[in-house]
Order: structure tokens, then C-alpha cells, then sequence
């Protein structure tokens, strides 16, 4: 039952990353088509990220309430009706009232499924698990090139994806049994809720929360940003562009499945700093003026070098902080993780517009030093504890 209990849980992830690069990676044609702004990708992203930041915060709070299958089963649900919704949509205004209850579904289940595997599973399964959200987000943006290519436009992308969304919430509904027979202990439910404040005061925390958010700015800029990069600097065909963003999160994918047995024998430290490592030999490499071989080859090692330092933070959070705290924690690394991927972007998005696209690589890479200057200081101060 617990084998069966994870590939649903695996199954939960994939629906999860499956509709993150949608938008961004068309963006160059919705902007067109939809008569706005190219930098107003980082509009729709601050409202999302706003959503999941709020959904992140009030995770312990529902999970203690209405538990885990429940959460993962509605928000998967909201995001899909979400999409339908962007589907539909014929503005940039529609765009963004459907962009709120996509972020809101979003969240509550991110820091539930991440926090239930990191307090019940090895650090593989982790690493796996984030694998196959990797397998969604870059399912993504391929079909919607598949869709463009194919004269649908990003509307019948969307419904595409909506289409696939509701067949996965339906077999998480149906899973139920599963959740209900299960045997591992729940420590999620074994501590009352605590407040921001009382979180923060928990040594480390600010320091793993501006980890988090220095990570997500890097993943959540390099995914939205890569096609409009491509197209405005390098001067690639958008419908090929589209395809070249999911590049990142092939990378993630790859790096991930093999990251998952190199946790047999590595710490999760040691696995976040050779990611670390492999992510500046990626934007060293996408700072060379070159090709599109080499763009490529820069976007896959920013992903391969992206692919354990996610899932491995999140793993060690019970061994960090005590797994009375984890899920709390859990929560807050969710919603901090979020306000990067909110501000950011947008942030990059009127850097590219008023001054230059090319500052893309550089801008990851400044992102990429204070991510690792945060975590340092986080082991630090946990090893002296």
C-alpha cells in the first residue's frame, strides 16, 4: 500500500509542474495576440505567486483541519479549472482574474506533499518525487509548442493541459482508499499550528527562507524568461523558443531521476553544493555570445545543476529544525520560495524591457551567489545548535 500510496503522490507532482511553463513559455505570441506588454509576464506572476504564497502560509492550519489527500485533491481540481479559464480567456484582464485561484490551488499543496515526504520517506524519494514534477513542467511547454505548431494557438494549449488536469484529479479523488489504509505515521498532525512570528524566531529560518528565495527566483526566471530570451537576444523563432524553454525544465527532470540515487550515498548538503556548482558552469556557459548550441547546452546545466538543491533543502528540513516544527517550516519555505518566484521575474521583466534581455544570465547568476552565501550560513549556524 505504501508503494501505491507514493506513486499517487508521485502521480499529485507531475499535475502539479504540468501547467508552470504554460504561459511563459508562449508569452512572446499571448503578448501579440492579447494586445499587451511583453513585461506584463511578470504581472501574472506576481498574482499567482501571491496566491500560492497565502495558500503556502495557511498549509499547517488545513492540513491539521482537512488532511492531505483532501488538499492535494482540491487544488489540483482549482488549477485545472484555472486553465480552463485561461483557455478562455480573450484579455490580459481575464488572464489575470484566472491567475488567483490557479496561485491559490497551488501552494497548500506544495508544502503538504513536500513536508509528508521529507517527514516519511528517504531523501530519494524526495529527489524522485520533485523528478516528476520536472516530468510535468516540461511536458508543459512542449505541448503548447505542439499546440502552436499545430495552428490551435496558446487557447487550445491551455485546454489541452485543463484536459489532462481533470483526468488527474480524477484518479486523485478515486485514490482515497489509498490515503485511508495507510500505515506510515502522519507527524503533521501531532503539533498545534504556529504563528509566523514563533517561526521565524526558530534559529535558521531566515536563512533557509532567503535561500528559498534567491532558489525560486533562479528556477521561476530562468523557466518564464528563457523563450523571450531566446527570441529577443538570439533571434530565434518564438515557435521554436517555446520548445527551448522546456530545455530548463528537461534538465531539472534528467538531473533529478539521477540525483535520486546519488542521495544513497551523498548528504543532502553535499548534493545542494555540486548543484550549485553545476548551475554556474550552466550560466557561464549561456553568457558565451554564441549559438543556439550553446543556449541550449546553458539551459540544460542550469537545470541539471537546479535539480537537488530543491528537493534536498526540503529533506533536510525535519533533520534542520525537528520534525515537530517541519511541517510549519514547511509552509514558510513554500511562501518565501513564492515571493521570489513573484517578484523576481517581474523584477527581471522591466530590467529586459527598459535596459537589455542580454543581462539574462547575469541576472541568474546574482541570484545564484546569494542563494549560496544564505545557505552557508544556514549550516553554520545548525551545526553550532
Amino acid at each position: 500500500m505504501t508503494t501505491l500510496l507514493l506513486a499517487i503522490i508521485y502521480l499529485s507532482f507531475i499535475s502539479l509542474g504540468l501547467p508552470d511553463a504554460v504561459l511563459g513559455s508562449a508569452w512572446p505570441l499571448i503578448s501579440g495576440e492579447l494586445n499587451t506588454s511583453i513585461s506584463n509576464m511578470g504581472i501574472v506572476t506576481i498574482i499567482i505567486s501571491a496566491g500560492t504564497i497565502i495558500s503556502s502560509l495557511k498549509s499547517d492550519y488545513l492540513i491539521k483541519r482537512i488532511g492531505v489527500h483532501k488538499i492535494t485533491t482540491i487544488s489540483v481540481a482549482t488549477t485545472a479549472v484555472s486553465l480552463l479559464g485561461f483557455g478562455f480567456s480573450c484579455s490580459f484582464l481575464q488572464l489575470c482574474l484566472w491567475a488567483i485561484p490557479y496561485g491559490l490551488g497551488a501552494g497548500s499543496v506544495d508544502a503538504a506533499l513536500n513536508n509528508y515526504v521529507a517527514v516519511n520517506f528517504e531523501s530519494k524519494h524526495m529527489s524522485w518525487l520533485h523528478c516528476m514534477w520536472g516530468v510535468g513542467a516540461t511536458a508543459g511547454p512542449y505541448i503548447m509548442a505542439m499546440a502552436l505548431t499545430n495552428n490551435l494557438g496558446f487557447k487550445g494549449g491551455c485546454l489541452i493541459i485543463f484536459a489532462i488536469q481533470a483526468v488527474l484529479t480524477g484518479v486523485i479523488f478515486m485514490s482515497s482508499p489509498v490515503w485511508k489504509a495507510k500505515t506510515i505515521e502522519d507527524t503533521t498532525e501531532q503539533k498545534a499550528p504556529l504563528s509566523i512570528k514563533e517561526i521565524f524566531k526558530i534559529n535558521g529560518v531566515p536563512q533557509i527562507a532567503a535561500t528559498f528565495f534567491c532558489f525560486s527566483a533562479i528556477e521561476q526566471t530562468t523557466g518564464l524568461w528563457a523563450s523571450s530570451y531566446l527570441v529577443y537576444t538570439r533571434g530565434i523563432d518564438p515557435k521554436v523558443a517555446a520548445g527551448f524553454a522546456g530545455i530548463f525544465y528537461l534538465g531539472i527532470t534528467v538531473g533529478r531521476g539521477i540525483s535520486g540515487f546519488f542521495t544513497m550515498k551523498y548528504t543532502d548538503s553535499q548534493m545542494i553544493r555540486a548543484g550549485s556548482f553545476i548551475m554556474a558552469v550552466g550560466v557561464s556557459v549561456l553568457l558565451l555570445p554564441f549559438g543556439e548550441g550553446f543556449a541550449f547546452l546553458g539551459l540544460m546545466l542550469i537545470g541539471l545543476g537546479s535539480a537537488p538543491v530543491y528537493p534536498c533543502i526540503i529533506h533536510s528540513t525535519p533533520h534542520n529544525f525537528g520534525v515537530e516544527n517541519s511541517q510549519a517550516i514547511t509552509g514558510v519555505q513554500m511562501a518565501t520560495a513564492y515571493t521570489g518566484s513573484m517578484i523576481m521575474p517581474a523584477v527581471f521583466g522591466l530590467i529586459g524591457k527598459h535596459i537589455s534581455f542580454w543581462l539574462y544570465p547575469v541576472f541568474i547568476g546574482g541570484m545564484l551567489m546569494g542563494m549560496v552565501v544564505m545557505y552557508e550560513m544556514l549550516l553554520k549556524k545548525v551545526n553550532n545548535r
